[in-house]
């Protein structure tokens, strides 16, 4: 890469730089519950949490009987709950706050592109204190679309004052690299997330692969001294 190409980035929130799913399986437990259906194992929940609430209920029902059902009202009752209780076991990433301080250091702004409601990505972060340097957050609901759609990702970069091409965009999931290379960003896979065998994240159009945070760490600080 050219020297200084990088000077922001972005990233997914949930698998990414917050480890959210006892919290969102928890609120899934509750409204599968209400509902009468089994709940998720904590192997589940950090399996599908990356595929959101409609993800988690999908994992718990089954595609067949998810395709069937009305799920609204169960989905309602989720997010509900988890408003509720949305950051009792919630941590970053082991080397995410490394990280941020990295970026700190290098005067790199960074924000936040996550399909998670607006309204609860902001109550979420009110818990996290690390997360508080974060200049841009879109949500899910933020614009008409949500990833894989580019259009939140360059909203965020048009807040940051920042190309496109200068900024990393980094997830946990195949609809995150399709969003950053159709918004014509550099593309950075997090499989440190919450990500299946049935996802084949080996087979994601990453421009970049990051098993670690501390391999993201090594990646940002490679590129900003060459």
């Amino acid at each position: 890469m050219k020297p200084m190409e990088v000077k922001a980035l972005l990233f997914d929130l949930d698998g990414t730089l917050l480890d959210t799913a006892l919290d969102l399986g928890q609120a899934a437990n509750v409204a599968l519950a209400q509902f009468g259906y089994p709940g998720l194992s904590r192997e589940q929940a950090y399996l599908y949490t990356s595929h959101g609430s409609r993800g988690l209920l999908k994992a718990a029902l089954g595609e067949e009987t998810f395709e069937r059902t009305d799920i609204s009202p169960m989905r309602s009752l989720l997010l509900a709950a988890y408003a509720d209780n949305i950051s009792e076991h919630t941590r970053p990433y082991d080397g995410i706050e490394r990280m941020l301080a990295l970026l700190a250091q290098l005067q790199l702004p960074w924000g936040i592109v996550t399909n998670k409601p607006e309204g609860l990505a902001r109550q979420l972060l009110q818990h996290q204190p690390s997360m508080a340097a974060s200049v841009s957050l879109v949500g899910g609901d933020t614009l008409p679309v949500s990833k894989p759609h580019p259009a939140p990702l360059l909203k965020a970069a048009d807040e940051m004052g920042v190309i496109p091409e200068q900024i990393l965009y980094v997830g946990d999931a195949e609809r995150d690299m399709v969003a950053a290379n159709h918004a014509g960003m550099i593309s950075v896979a997090a499989l440190w997330g919450y990500i299946s065998p049935e996802d084949k994240a080996e087979e994601w159009p990453a421009s970049h692969r990051c098993d670690q945070p501390d391999d993201l760490f090594n990646l940002v600080r490679d590129l900003a001294q060459n």
